[in-house]
């Protein structure tokens, strides 16, 4: 029962002590290693130091695949080079494509015998010769043909072949196992999984292409810091002058740190950013957002569940809850109601924690 007793006696000591100033000389502070500085600026109408990764977006970012079995003949380009829309990626051998090839003109040999039979037949019924039934089942023929040729020539383009190589093919009847990957867009590759001599099956990935300007950023922020933001609001990478605009607000929290997924579009000065790299973004609110300053993380102490900062009064020190929005390696963005014009401790904050909480002399 004593032991209970003394323990809320010792957190009535600590809550009590909260509220009042901590009485320092100028000399006690120099002995305790307790230095001073001016709270730095307000960020009002700005969240900072938010952590964001780059990213693609997602209708920039092609995969090029192998249309049919093949072996890899020879590849064309490597990671990191620019290619152009059509460019040749890789040359492949593939049995399957001069077999596709052959259907084609199969295809083209039928359906040209059907519309000569179609031809035939439309005369003999308009003399009355042959009965409309039989014109009937001729004009059928001839439409199924037709789909089978269009059909294989769909096939071909799927492979790779362009409009021309089919009329090409058609004319000279020549068959070929060679099969092009061709570049989708202006971009970049970034991934290549194809090497000379390597046999694949259909639908392989081989190639990621992408577009990278503009880019995205991934945004994760507290929930409580998204009052005042809205679709559109400025967003700026400061450490590479990139500059952009928020297009999506999330609706549901992460699970593990319940936070709010952001989603921003880089247009300007996205050359110096890499995809997959991690970033500190900030973005701007309306005015009703509170107050912010990112002060150094030295000069923060966590009491139970309250963090607090310590401001120099004319006495020594007096504490200060803030609410932290975002905690950085060297800095955090708090929140609070503060004039601005405070001087903060930023060292020897251990001992006025101390003795905020009756530890010590």
């Amino acid at each position: 029962m004593r032991v209970f007793q003394l323990f809320f006696f010792s957190m009535f000591l600590v809550q009590s002590s909260l509220a009042d100033e901590i009485t320092l000389s100028a000399d006690q502070s120099r002995t305790l290693g307790i230095m001073s500085a001016p709270l730095p600026a307000k960020q009002q109408g700005e969240l900072a130091g938010m952590p964001a990764q780059v990213v693609i977006p997602g209708n920039q970012l092609f995969t090029v695949s192998t249309p049919l079995s093949a072996m890899v003949e020879q590849t064309l380009v490597g990671v990191g080079d620019p290619v152009t829309k059509g460019q040749a990626l890789a040359t492949l051998q593939s049995p399957a494509l001069a077999e596709a090839q052959r259907g084609l003109l199969q295809s083209a040999t039928q359906a040209q015998l059907a519309k000569e039979n179609l031809a035939r037949d439309e005369q003999l019924w308009q003399d009355g010769i042959i009965s409309e039934s039989r014109y009937r089942a001729t004009q059928s023929i001839y439409r199924e043909a037709s789909a089978a040729l269009a059909e294989r020539k769909q096939m071909l383009k799927l492979s790779g072949m362009s409009d021309s190589d089919i009329v090409r093919l058609q004319s000279d009847s020549m068959l070929s196992s060679k099969l092009t990957l061709t570049s989708p867009i202006d971009g970049v590759v970034l991934e290549k999984t194809a090497s000379a001599g390597q046999r694949l099956d259909a639908a392989i990935p081989l190639f990621k292409v992408a577009k990278l300007e503009p880019l995205a950023l991934e945004i994760q922020i507290p929930l409580a810091s998204t009052q005042g933001l809205k679709v559109g609001a400025n967003v700026t990478v400061p450490a590479y002058g990139a500059k952009g605009r928020l297009t999506a607000i999330g609706r549901s929290l992460s699970g593990g740190n319940q936070t709010i997924l952001l989603r921003a579009l880089i247009q300007n000065g996205a050359h110096d950013l890499r995809p997959g790299q991690f970033v500190e973004a900030s973005i701007s609110t309306s005015g009703n957002a509170p107050d912010q300053w990112s002060i150094p993380n030295s000069a923060l102490a966590r009491i139970g569940n309250k963090t607090v900062i310590f401001i120099e009064t004319a006495k020594g020190y007096r504490s200060e809850e803030v609410t932290v929005l975002h905690e950085g390696a060297d800095n955090s963005v708090i929140t609070s109601k503060l004039k601005g014009d405070e001087k903060i401790a930023v060292r020897g904050i251990s001992a006025l924690k101390a003795s905020l909480m009756g530890i010590g002399g």
